[in-house]
């Protein structure tokens, strides 16, 4: 599986999109600093994911919310609780 997702830092509240094929493995490198866009924001918590079989869906995926900022506002006004 492939997965895209959205980080939130317990530090600063700020949001992070990313796209992996473990997301355990790449949640824990986040939170040991090992991924440079977010190192000085750890701890870092998954606040909402999507799996897809094909790799390339997740990478389209998380290019849309990134550049697309009406996809990315209907995300968080979905999720805006768990954004709480």
């Amino acid at each position: 599986m492939f997965y895209t997702y959205l980080l939130k830092s317990k530090k600063d509240k700020m949001l992070y999109l990313g796209s992996t094929n473990n997301l355990r493995a790449r949640l824990i490198l986040h939170n040991k600093g090992r991924v440079t866009s977010t190192a000085k924001r750890v701890p870092m918590e998954i606040v909402y994911y999507e799996a897809y079989k094909s790799e390339k869906d997740a990478r389209v995926r998380e290019h849309n919310l990134k550049l697309r900022s009406n996809a990315f506002r209907q995300l968080k006004q979905r999720i805006k609780l768990s954004l709480a």
